[in-house]
């Protein structure tokens, strides 16, 4: 049985869901988010909460009650809060800039990498070493703090690198004499 399924989702003040068949809405502050239920999950709004539940027993229908569960949850998080990544770049000479809508990173290549964000991502700059990823998809703004962490990951020796905020590099030793 699914822990994660179990959990009634509550829409909170300011957000309103509706629900369709299988597409589940969700409305609030910062935009409008719609997920459409498998098959395989029933879903139940009663009272200002969101129950899922299995269709049947198969290891298919609770893996996706929990998933699905999860998604609606974060869907409503995110139109009421919204999400937001943080990302350090340590080195000489590693910066981040905004220009227009394209952020321009300078990371010890020959060239400056530029990157385009996905429509609904927002990206930040409030410090020359520091990128700020906001908006109201969770996977959106996870996909995009990690394809901009792709460009030059922090490597083992000096730390250099794009990292999370908070991200501990694990640091080797260098060779010796």
């Amino acid at each position: 049985m699914s822990r994660i399924g179990k959990k009634p989702i509550t829409v909170p003040q300011g957000a309103q869901m509706t629900l369709s068949g299988q597409d589940v809405k969700v409305k609030g502050p910062k935009g409008e988010l719609s997920f459409k239920l498998i098959d395989e999950v029933l879903a139940k709004f009663e009272q200002n909460e969101l129950t899922l539940s299995p269709r049947d027993d198969s290891q298919r229908a609770r893996a996706m009650w929990g998933m699905a569960r999860s998604i609606v949850a974060n869907n409503v998080t995110g139109v009421t809060t919204g999400f937001e990544k943080n990302l350090e770049l340590t080195g000489v000479g590693y910066r981040a800039q905004m220009k227009g809508s394209v952020l321009v990173l300078q990371l010890g290549y020959s060239h400056d990498v530029e990157y385009t964000p996905k429509a609904g991502v927002k990206i930040e700059t409030p410090k020359p070493t520091e990128i700020k990823i906001s908006g109201i998809d969770k996977q959106a703004v996870g996909q995009t703090a990690a394809e901009i962490r792709s460009y030059r990951p922090p490597e083992p020796y000096k730390g250099k690198g794009v990292k999370f905020a908070g991200e501990v590099v694990r640091r080797k030793e260098g060779k010796k004499k």
